[in-house]
């Protein structure tokens, strides 16, 4: 049978049976790697754990095809090795950036500068990392046109390169908190003591509780990294601005929940300043100052005494 069908393709004996045993193997490999699938979506329920298990089995089953195909096209490890190293010194030239991006690859799950889940910035692109692939990864894109770091609901792919050729910021590994700032201004006319005290106050009431579980994380992360915390409760800066006096709030958040706390301070903030006549918020104003015409100057001139 096989014989016939190389005198058809005009095919070697050998070379048939390797097409065939290839073709088999694939069919073998595929039905194995739907079984797989199918047990691990009915028996593994947590969404974060399924992913990091699909995951593996897509590395054994792409290794198995490699092995697999080559033992039937290649005898002996020999003519294996001669392929490889001709194949791979055309490759290194041809396909430079697929290159990289495979070696980005193994440096990410070797070093794991992030890992699934971790909000990243890298090369001006910010987002939570959904996916990491031989070539590339993906992120939901957050800040961009959006205030606040919340998503803007596209998905950025990335290559695997770029985590070796420009700096990359994690806000999660070694400390998940990061300070945000509240600048609040008020005119020089208001009691600005005690508009700060009201903003110690909203500061340490949405904060404060924050510090405490920061501070334990630092702690872990310092056996790691040469991190040295200075104060992590809620602080209020005072600084004097052309418009008045700026209040800036200074507290520790979580990435995700920043625009959420921030609205809640400011209605807050709001609400505790109008209750307070002597405080204002101030805005930029511009003053004219007109000088008398000479009309006027004469008119306002005194007029002296007679003799």
């Amino acid at each position: 049978m096989l014989m016939t069908y190389a005198k058809f393709w005009n095919l070697s004996e050998g070379m048939m049976e390797q097409i065939v045993f290839s073709l088999l193997a694939l069919i073998f490999l595929l039905l194995l790697r739907l079984i797989a699938s199918k047990l691990i979506n009915s028996r593994v329920q947590d969404d974060r754990r399924r992913y990091h298990i699909r995951r593996i089995a897509t590395y054994i089953h792409t290794t198995l095809i490699f092995l697999i195909i080559g033992s039937i096209w290649f005898q002996g490890i020999a003519s294996l090795g001669t392929f490889l190293g001709l194949a791979s010194a055309g490759l290194a030239v041809a396909l430079h950036d697929t290159i990289a991006n495979i070696a980005g690859f193994f440096f990410i799950e070797a070093r794991k500068p992030f890992r699934v889940g971790d909000r990243i910035e890298l090369d001006h692109v910010k987002g939570d990392v959904i996916d990491i692939r031989l070539f590339e990864f993906s992120l939901v894109e957050v800040g961009n046109w959006v205030d606040a770091d919340q998503s803007t609901g596209r998905i950025v792919h990335v290559p695997n390169s770029m985590v070796m050729r420009s700096p990359l910021s994690n806000y999660n590994i070694g400390f998940e908190y990061i300070w945000n700032e509240i600048p609040v201004m008020v005119t020089f006319e208001s009691n600005w003591k005690k508009a700060k005290a009201l903003l110690s106050e909203i500061g340490r009431k949405h904060a404060e509780a924050l510090s405490v579980g920061a501070q334990e994380q630092i702690r872990r992360a310092a056996r790691k990294y040469l991190i040295i915390a200075g104060t992590l409760t809620p602080t209020v800066y005072t600084t004097v601005k052309d418009s008045g006096v700026m209040l800036t709030v200074r507290y520790i958040v979580n990435p995700r929940q920043r625009r959420g706390t921030e609205q809640q301070m400011w209605e807050e903030i709001l609400d505790a300043f109008a209750a307070e006549p002597d405080i204002d918020l101030a805005y930029n104003t511009t003053r004219f100052y007109t000088l008398p015409s000479e009309d006027e100057a004469s008119k306002n001139q005194p007029i002296p005494d007679s003799i």
